[in-house]
């Protein structure tokens, strides 16, 4: 099992590793901080990231989301100083498949990584009835579809369209940098984190 880690201080990240390491686990890659872990992550080809979700320049969250991007099969397990409501929430709605805090015990945080590597949903005693309290809360309540702008879907529809982002802004006669911005507010109004699921709902949507 290849895993991955990634945590900026260094003592922590290296005692991680060698415990994985005297488990029997493969450890790819040691990293400090997030755009690193994007940058190796094909090479690295993990099975499980064990990511902090405190990281210079890109946030945790902005990390899962990139790592599932470039790997979509990966398993990703916070270990986290942080056990905040808001924390564990945005980790999980981000693509997280478990979170751990780091008080955890050495065999507390082994077994974790293997029943992620297994693909069972792993969290720190108490924060999964938190989550599970989010998710029914979301359950009942009734959706509201996201207003999108007359531009906002117009550039939704030509990127599902299959045109780049530099053919859109020559159709529309504004700048590369505009598009990118309509697509970003698009991405995070209708809570999706790639192009490939912006295209997925154009398509659902009708609007290809």
């Amino acid at each position: 099992m290849r895993v991955m880690v990634v945590d900026d201080h260094p003592m922590w990240r290296d005692g991680v590793a060698r415990d994985l390491t005297e488990a029997g686990y493969l450890v790819t890659a040691t990293l400090g901080e997030g755009t690193q872990a994007l940058r190796v992550a094909l090479a690295a080809r993990p099975d499980v990231v064990v990511l902090d979700l405190q990281l210079p320049g890109l946030s945790g969250v902005e990390v899962i989301r990139g790592l599932l991007d470039v790997l979509p099969a990966v398993r990703i397990l916070m270990l986290s100083a942080s056990g905040e409501q808001q924390d564990v929430l945005d980790a999980v709605k981000a693509g997280a498949t478990g979170y751990l805090v780091k008080s955890a015990g050495r065999q507390e945080f082994l077994d974790a990584v293997r029943r992620t590597a297994e693909g069972e949903t792993v969290f720190t005693a108490g924060l999964a009835g938190l989550v599970l309290g989010e998710y029914r809360r979301l359950a009942t309540t009734p959706a509201q579809k996201p207003q999108l702008t007359a531009r906002e879907t117009e550039v939704l529809r030509l990127v599902a369209k299959g045109l780049s982002y530099r053919q859109v802004a020559e159709r529309l006669v504004v700048s590369h940098r505009t598009v990118q911005n309509h697509v970003q507010n698009t991405l995070g109004k209708l809570q999706l984190h790639n192009r490939s699921a912006l295209v997925r709902y154009a398509i659902e949507n009708g609007l290809e």
